[in-house]
């Protein structure tokens, strides 16, 4: 189990005494995690099953079945992931790549714990974070900056400039208007045969990973952003923006200078004309355009 953390709920639920370690999803439940429930995800609230000593944001107006509060330590509040970010907040934690032992390679900074394939060409100015799994046969363009946790497949081409595993905002205000921001815990997940476009950014996820399936192609100047998943031979072109936890089914086609909205799911074989602005669902084989897209 990877620690992030370490606060025992007690200071929220006194008749809890657990540590929770770490964050995770409804999609993805771990043990001893922090995570959140809102309203509109209530159906997928029975992953809370799966797992055990979990501290959960729970919205106010809902009430807590008891079988949850039994295995866990259950908080109600107005809002459940603000809720969920105070805990960061209000527990001084962050969560940035570690500074490890770097070396200077052909003009590249590799970290020394960084694993790096066969017949790989990285060239000068590019860096790679210790967290970093490249596969065989890949290209890493100059100026290129791989940080956090990634893992990347064979045969993937990174161009130059492209900044991969920064933080997304993910960013809110509290009761006072202050910004409240949800640390990024995720990685990025780049499978085999992907190709990433010059001056493209890649966030990393917030709590689960942003994952790029086998064969997906990125143009050039593209925000791909925390928790995105982009479906097997996807493409999406220049200057598109994928905004948070936003996906595509296989073959999907996103033309340029498109912006989908968070959460929104472009569907198989669909496509998106160029400039659209998506704000609802694409359904597979579809073929949609405008602002909004339909």
């Amino acid at each position: 189990m990877k620690e992030y953390f370490k606060v025992n709920v007690s200071k929220y639920v006194p008749e809890k005494g657990f540590d929770v370690v770490r964050p995770a999803s409804l999609n993805n439940p771990k043990d001893n995690a922090v995570m959140f429930v809102t309203e509109g995800y209530l159906q997928y609230a029975d992953a809370l099953l799966t797992c055990n000593d979990c501290l959960v944001f729970w919205p106010d107006a809902i009430p807590v079945p008891e079988i949850y509060e039994e295995k866990h330590a259950v908080i109600k509040c107005l809002n459940s992931k603000n809720g969920y970010c105070a805990f960061f907040r209000d527990n001084n934690i962050t969560y940035y790549p570690p500074i490890g032992d770097f070396e200077l390679v052909n003009g590249a900074y590799i970290a020394k714990t960084a694993k790096i394939g066969k017949e790989c060409r990285i060239l000068p100015g590019a860096f790679i974070d210790g967290e970093v799994i490249i596969g065989d046969n890949c290209y890493i363009g100059t100026g290129a900056k791989l940080v956090g946790e990634i893992h990347i497949g064979n045969n993937v081409v990174v161009k130059e400039n492209t900044v991969i595993g920064a933080d997304g905002l993910s960013t809110d205000r509290d009761e006072d208007g202050k910004a409240l921001t949800m640390p990024q815990f995720g990685g990025v997940i780049i499978e085999d045969d992907v190709q990433i476009g010059a001056l493209t950014v890649i966030a990393r996820g917030a709590i689960d990973n942003t994952i790029l399936h086998r064969g997906v192609k990125v143009d050039n100047s593209t925000f791909i952003s925390h928790n995105v998943v982009l479906g097997e031979d996807t493409f999406v072109v220049g200057e598109t923006i994928m905004f948070g936890s936003s996906s595509t089914g296989n073959q999907a086609f996103i033309s340029g200078n498109s912006t989908i909205r968070d959460g929104r799911h472009v569907g198989i074989k669909s496509i998106v004309g160029m400039g659209s602005v998506v704000v609802r669902n694409v359904e597979d084989g579809a073929v949609v355009k405008g602002n909004p897209a339909k």
